[in-house]
């Protein structure tokens, strides 16, 4: 049992004023597996007053200064990798090689890669007569989700500290222990009190009090559409700084000229990537109507490779979803999918053969799914996969640009320079061309619903700064 008891608030591990707890439930066992406080309005208002009170020290702080300590926190991940993977992998379910790449991976790249951009970065610029100054935000509540723990957090509190604010972190509730790590990577590193400070509790309490605080100067907020709804309305009386970063349903186009079995094989494994617990995952794999066949056969054979099974045994490469809650909510989808007409090729609401114990879904792939049924539309969060047939380039693009997200996207052609000019004709923040890797320097955000503002690299360090002109 992972039983954590105490917050970390102004440098120091100290009780909760309330007495609840949450339970923190391995994905693949059902078993409890650590225990958290249950956070209080009162809590966050003391986090709040201390980063408040470090602001100013913090922001006075050398740019050459804060690097070091975000180096140093980085070292202390890189120390605590595989701890951070299997944390990860029991709370969320991930199989435990890709953690290590992923989920204790990311992290630990994002705040690496900070010293570098801050050292190289305009702090200053001259335009005529005036002296452009970039200066941190202040305080920032930092709200962050489950389906990857700790890169969600780096990409906020990294760019954050680097940038001079002070930060109050309320990681998930679902998945909080790694966040604990972090915390007390922090505190052996030495960071002056105050500047980083850990709140756990559920959002309706602990997430809007964070967002309702009249000294909190922003929030950085990762999660559902609606529950960034929310933050916005509350943020909105203090007229807050708010980044969101929030749902998707991109679309995976595969023009007739591209290598199919490559490009489909590779539109399945973005879209099953986490167990489909990814905002930004291919769900949508709109292929010429002329190539539907073709393209059913390869996806179903790939996707019956995804073998489901506990995260840590060999040879699993699905594993469980996170809570009993989101497999529910995973299985009414696919049933709304056989509802509505979708054909199931693969898969379906059933337990895997063998796996009742875990939140385990079957990896599933729809085709001849029309863009106005609901798994065409909605945020599913699973290992569902909705093949859609176009006529045309321009219908490609108009089903792709068809919903209220926009956060990724994927385009593959036989001519690269075709790929490229789909690519720039969807609504959406980031386009994968032909395959193209995850770049964690690279901006990351939405347009439409998807979001607000943009996280990793120097894009997500502007996030956390106010810009002030000198008039000289």
């Amino acid at each position: 049992m992972q039983d954590r008891d105490k917050l970390y608030i102004d440098g120091a591990w100290v009780a909760s004023t309330g007495a609840g707890t949450i339970d923190v439930v391995n994905s693949t066992t059902e078993e409890v597996i650590g225990r958290i406080p249950e956070g209080t309005a009162d809590d966050v208002d003391r986090a709040v007053k201390a980063a408040k009170a470090a602001f100013r020290g913090w922001a006075a702080t050398s740019v050459e200064e804060r690097g070091k300590y975000l180096q140093r926190i980085t070292e202390g991940l890189q120390a605590r990798m595989m701890e951070i993977a299997q944390t990860v992998s029991t709370e969320v379910g991930m199989p435990v090689n890709l953690s290590m790449i992923i989920q204790a991976g990311l992290p630990t790249m994002t705040f690496g890669s900070m010293p570098q951009i801050v050292d190289s970065f305009p702090w200053e610029e001259q335009v005529g007569n005036s002296l452009i100054v970039r200066e941190p935000v202040g305080v920032v509540g930092c709200i962050t989700p489950w389906n990857y723990p700790l890169h969600q957090i780096a990409a906020k509190v990294a760019p954050a500290l680097a940038a001079g604010c002070t930060v109050v972190l309320k990681p998930s509730e679902v998945a909080p222990l790694n966040a604990f790590i972090l915390a007390e990577i922090i505190d052996e590193v030495g960071l002056p009190a105050g500047v980083f400070n850990l709140v756990t509790g559920v959002g309706p309490v602990v997430g809007e009090a964070i967002a309702a605080h009249p000294a909190v100067d922003m929030v950085s907020f990762t999660g559902s559409t609606r529950a960034g709804k929310r933050v916005s309305q509350v943020a909105a009386d203090n007229v807050k700084r708010v980044a969101l970063e929030l749902g998707g349903k991109s679309a995976n186009v595969i023009l007739d000229d591209a290598d199919f079995e490559r490009a489909v094989s590779d539109g399945v494994g973005k879209c099953f990537l986490n167990s489909g617990q990814t905002c930004s995952a291919l769900t949508r794999m709109l292929v010429p109507r002329s190539r539907l066949a073709e393209a059913e056969e390869i996806a179903v054979k790939a996707a019956e490779s995804y073998t489901p099974g506990d995260p840590f045994a060999d040879g699993t490469r699905l594993g469980p979803l996170v809570s009993a809650a989101q497999r529910q909510r995973v299985r009414d989808y696919i049933n709304k999918g056989v509802e509505e007409g979708a054909k199931l090729l693969t898969g379906g609401a059933e337990a895997p053969e063998g796996l009742e114990k875990g939140y385990f879904v079957r990896p599933t792939v729809f085709s001849d799914v029309r863009t106005d049924m609901t798994i065409a539309q909605e945020e599913i969060f699973g290992p569902v996969l909705s093949i859609i047939p176009f006529d045309s380039e321009d219908e490609a693009v108009e089903i792709a640009n068809d919903t209220v997200y926009g956060l990724a996207g994927g385009v593959w052609a036989g001519d690269a320079e075709k790929a490229k000019a789909v690519a720039r004709r969807l609504r959406t923040g980031q386009v994968e061309v032909n395959g193209g890797s995850f770049n964690p320097l690279a901006p990351f955000g939405g347009y439409k619903q998807s979001g607000v503002g943009r996280e990793l690299g120097t894009h997500g360090l502007e996030e956390f700064l106010e810009v002030k002109a000198l008039q000289l």
